[in-house]
């Protein structure tokens, strides 16, 4: 008899835990159907279904630098996004933290980050083609520019909101600058560090693909617009959904990783 309360109570909270966001796609999927109906344009849900049973069918085809399956596609994507902010982690962790820990310092670049901050991504795309005449390391250029503001601000924010008294117990110790960086800094600041970082990429995902769709090349922003260019509906609703489903899968694994180390919370 407790076994099978136990069921029904894990059945209950599997259920109320599942239901509300089916509800939710079966909604939208009914939206998107009726506006289908009154379009010759949009696709409907069946017709995309089977337009992307035939397209993960073959995902990591290769006939040629232009004609590529959607999964090379995608892993090029991811890899350029990677690149990019893997330079940005590199620059812009440390700085943030040089920023947060001398005021002056802070004061002085402040105003760059401040002008900088808010200028779109694509924008600095003609920057990156001058500079590297090349459409891949453009891309990753792009990804490095937007990504590196949140980051550079969060760890500031960080490292400033450690307790004085914490520096004080450190300067009566006479710690040096390593020990208070690795024993009382960082171990403070890695919240809004991944906070940064989390923030970062999601940022990075969303220019990776508008960038990739003015660069061409291989990249699944790329074949977002070759399919529009080929009026394929289809493909073009795929590829939004497939850029929906992995930003929302970095998004989730970035909070997890965010909540692990988060000391705020236990």
């Amino acid at each position: 008899m407790a076994l099978i309360r136990t069921v029904a109570a894990a059945l209950r909270t599997a259920l109320a835990w599942l239901l509300p966001p089916l509800f939710g796609l079966a909604a939208l999927v009914g939206v998107w159907a009726l506006i289908a109906a009154g379009s010759s344009n949009l696709p409907s849900p069946g017709k995309t279904f089977a337009s992307a049973v035939e397209v993960f069918a073959h995902p990591f085809y290769d006939q040629g630098p232009n004609d590529q399956g959607i999964g090379w596609n995608l892993l090029k994507s991811v890899g350029r996004v990677a690149e990019g902010f893997g330079l940005a982690a590199l620059v812009g962790i440390p700085l943030g933290f040089l920023l947060g820990r001398y005021a002056l310092l802070n004061r002085a670049v402040s105003p760059i980050i401040s002008l900088l901050r808010p200028v779109s991504p694509l924008a600095w795309l003609p920057i990156g083609l001058a500079v590297f005449q090349k459409a891949n390391p453009a891309a990753i250029f792009v990804i490095f520019i937007c990504s590196i503001w949140p980051m550079i601000i969060n760890t500031a924010l960080g490292v400033s909101s450690v307790p004085q008294d914490y520096l004080n117990v450190a300067r009566v110790l006479r710690l040096s600058e390593w020990k208070v960086l690795t024993r009382i800094l960082l171990p403070a600041s890695i919240p809004y560090v991944l906070s940064g970082a989390k923030l970062a990429l999601g940022i990075a995902w969303l220019a990776i693909v508008a960038s990739e769709m003015l660069t061409g090349g291989v990249g699944i922003g790329f074949w977002l617009w070759d399919e529009w260019n080929s009026l394929n509906m289809e493909h073009i609703l795929i590829a939004i959904l497939v850029i929906g489903v992995v930003g929302l899968l970095i998004e989730h694994g970035m909070t997890l990783i965010a909540k692990r180390y988060d000391y705020r919370q236990s």
